[in-house]
């Protein structure tokens, strides 16, 4: 799950599969555009009246099984693509492989959690923020202020914004995990007492054990993070800046309007993940 934390997106493309479905219709000619309708933006796509959307397995953020697509990241470039009067269709990728697919021209945007990042803004465009991918707090007592965790056992997820900054503040208290799977299972043996991943990932991973609570982290002055969680946009290849000026416009109508706070409630995330601020880079 730590994949996407920091993630640059340069790894080779791979093998890329793909897969064919479209949002309230199909990709083969049949499209369930209404014919008069008027879309909200002027931009080119690479097949008329279709978007194609590069998609990692990433639930809650991005799923497309049995076809459906589906997520917090989906749910919005849904309603993007139904605002222009485009079908949609998923081209399934590794969580590596989506922004390949995005510059090689496989795909006109790719979702699943991607971080607004300086080092990823070089390579591709990036969507103005949709939302923020809040510090979780995972314990039995729901525990959510970090001075708190200082004489307790606590394990985080390698790769995350605060995971520097809670070395500083944990010491020898803090352990770092290759993935959310060690964490987890150190978690459930007592050898850690509190868990730290993001918080989207934590609702997906705890949802089925009522044991747990997951928590936004209070801010704390020492950790950056907990103050300014990273920002999330949607990667799109540079040369198609006018799909870029498309989606801000969208995203902000959802963000007027309350459909983004909506969508991200759905999936167990706090509506305050929606308060994103002015955009940002994580340098």
């Amino acid at each position: 799950m730590n994949l996407r934390k920091v993630l640059i997106g340069t790894a080779s493309i791979g093998l890329l599969a793909l897969s064919l479905t479209a949002c309230g219709g199909d990709s083969g000619g049949n499209s369930s555009v209404a014919k008069d309708c008027t879309p909200e933006s002027e931009f080119k796509t690479m097949t008329a009246g279709v978007l194609t959307v590069a998609a990692p397995e990433f639930p809650p953020f991005s799923s497309n099984k049995d076809g459906k697509l589906s997520g917090v990241d989906a749910d919005v470039i849904k309603e993007f693509a139904a605002k222009n009067c485009l079908d949609v269709k998923v081209e399934s990728t590794s969580y590596a492989g989506t922004i390949p697919a995005v510059q090689s021209g496989r795909a006109d945007v790719a979702i699943g959690c991607y971080y607004r990042t300086a080092i990823r803004a070089e390579i591709v465009d990036l969507s103005d923020p949709i939302y923020t991918d809040e510090m979780g707090l995972i314990s039995k007592n729901g525990v959510n202020e970090i001075p708190k965790l200082e004489s307790m056992k606590v394990g985080t997820v390698d790769g995350y914004l605060w995971v520097a900054d809670m070395k500083k503040v944990m010491g020898a208290n803090l352990t770092i995990y290759p993935s959310a799977v060690e964490m987890q299972a150190d978690l459930k043996a007592g050898r850690i007492e509190v868990g730290i991943d993001g918080y989207g990932s934590a609702v997906e991973m705890y949802k089925a054990d009522s044991t747990y609570k997951v928590v936004g982290a209070a801010p704390d002055p020492r950790v950056i993070a907990s103050k300014e969680p990273a920002q999330i946009g949607f990667p799109v290849a540079k040369d198609k800046s006018d799909l870029t000026k498309a989606l801000n416009a969208s995203i902000a109508s959802m963000k007027t309007d309350g459909k983004i706070v909506d969508v991200l409630e759905s999936y167990g995330l706090p509506a305050t993940a929606g308060d994103t601020g002015e955009p940002r880079l994580v340098q």
